[in-house]
């Protein structure tokens, strides 16, 4: 089914595992032809697949020096630019589309390349939560202007979509008459009339190949350069007003909404105690992500200037076990990369990708909500996926198709737009989706082996996920 016409043309920056597997999406439910889209990538890995789709493919890498001068020829206004890319800012190409007034999306705020390990910039500076400061200072008086749909993948991105659906679910399991939020005030209302004081993204992928990783080899599900520049950056996270403690290592920032903190360690060094319906209870690893920024600070309400409720808000993922590993040989190079990367897609045999948002501290204790797909599902959906890339693909092409229906939005993030027509697109392909509740708590079966001083009155506290 196509759900929008486009008559315009599509450059598309950046071509990995999900560029390649949003293409015959793009295709696939957008109005336009192959000769309208072309790809601008900083190697040829993605030349294969979008040249047997028609689809014009230019290795020409992007710097700071040369982007306006490669990418001025193919875009002007009323254009889009996506940007799937790595180690290309993404405060450069908004100010560029605004320039020209055409279109764009990313999946998330990136610096230029060796931005995130870049020590000569403070840890707030080079945190998720500096990164989007500085994409929303774009922002004009009124907030007009071509819409720049910022973080809009699967997590940062869909998983927004998930809490509003959520907080809905609760609503009406607990027997509140509410209608459905049309303002951020009447949604951060509603997250504080329902006592939720913790939201984990809480994913665990059990994706598994028939080619074990090797030494000096870093494996993944998704972009290898992602989740490492990441995994380095400082562990982010939604800092809620329920919180008795503060952290040893953590930090506030000097500017902005002040709606997070940052620990003084990478978040791939990172792990919290969290709980999905497959899985059960697992430690993730807390990785900074735009998503625990933007929905605490979407949900904050305020007395004046001061803050009366704002939840705590953070990743908690467990990656494919081969991709542990990897992260557990980065760690002990202290953070030196392996020699060689390997994406995994056509090696997988088996596994589920499980990502959801946990709700916890409101009346029926703890409720999960998301996303359940096998890897059998992914490949019988779209092809060049698995089940990591469709659940961030699927959200990509409905971000897409949400900035071409609704042009002239300005710069927002996913927590501000439509979730039901995000959920709609996306639906068809992320397998099960169902909400779970349990009455799990990150204290459930702690001090079992050895003794441990905790505050029992404060369940959902961030101190008592003992981060190790």
């Amino acid at each position: 089914m196509k759900h929008v016409s486009f008559s315009a043309r599509l450059v598309m920056v950046g071509c990995g595992s999900i560029g390649q597997g949003v293409l015959p999406l793009l295709l696939r439910h957008i109005d336009l032809a192959p000769s309208q889209i072309t790809i601008v990538n900083s190697d040829e890995r993605g030349r294969a697949v979008a040249e047997s789709m028609g689809v014009t493919y230019l290795v020409s890498p992007l710097t700071r020096e040369n982007f306006r001068e490669i990418l001025s020829p193919l875009l002007g206004a009323g254009d889009f630019l996506l940007n799937l890319s790595v180690d290309v800012s993404s405060v450069a190409l908004i100010t560029f589309c605004r320039e020209l007034d055409a279109l764009y999306l990313d999946t998330c705020v990136e610096p230029w390349a060796g931005g995130y390990t870049d020590t000569t910039l403070s840890a707030s500076e080079r945190s998720n939560y500096g990164l989007r400061e500085s994409a929303l200072a774009l922002r004009e008086s009124g907030n007009a202007g071509p819409t720049a749909l910022i973080t809009h993948g699967a997590n940062p991105g869909l998983v927004s979509h998930f809490v509003k659906q959520a907080l809905l679910n609760l609503a009406q399991d607990t027997g509140l008459v509410t209608t459905v939020p049309t303002t951020r005030a009447e949604w951060s209302a509603l997250a504080q009339t329902l006592s939720v004081k913790v939201i984990h993204i809480a994913e665990r992928d059990t994706q598994v190949a028939d080619i074990p990783k090797e030494r000096d080899e870093f494996v993944n599900t998704w972009s290898v350069d992602g989740f490492v520049g990441e995994g380095c950056q400082p562990a982010e996270l939604g800092w809620g007003t329920h919180e008795p403690a503060w952290p040893a290592d953590a930090r506030r920032h000097a500017f902005g909404s002040g709606a997070a903190i940052y620990l003084e360690r990478p978040g791939a060094s990172t792990r919290v105690r969290t709980w999905t319906p497959l899985e059960g209870p697992f430690h993730g690893f807390l990785i900074t992500h735009n998503e625990s920024i933007s929905i605490a600070d979407y949900y904050t309400v305020k007395n004046g200037e001061d803050v009366a409720y704002r939840p705590t808000v953070h990743y908690a993922y467990h990656p494919a076990d081969d991709a542990v590993l990897s992260v557990h040989e980065l760690a002990g190079k202290n953070w030196q990369m392996q020699s060689r990367t390997r994406l995994m897609m056509d090696e997988i045999i088996s596994g589920t990708d499980e990502l959801g948002v946990l709700l916890m501290g409101h009346a029926k204790g703890a409720y999960w909500y998301g996303s359940r797909l096998t890897i059998d599902e992914a490949r019988s959906l779209v092809p060049y996926n698995n089940a990591t890339s469709l659940q961030v693909t699927a959200a990509v092409l409905a971000g897409v198709i949400w900035a071409m229906e609704n042009p002239r939005a300005g710069i927002i993030e996913p927590d501000g737009i439509d979730h039901e027509r995000i959920l709609e697109i996306t639906q068809p392909y992320l397998g099960e989706v169902v909400g779970v509740y349990s009455d799990w708590t990150p204290l459930r079966d702690r001090g079992r082996l050895f003794p441990e001083v905790l505050d029992e009155a404060e369940p959902w506290a961030f101190g008592n996920f003992r981060v190790v």
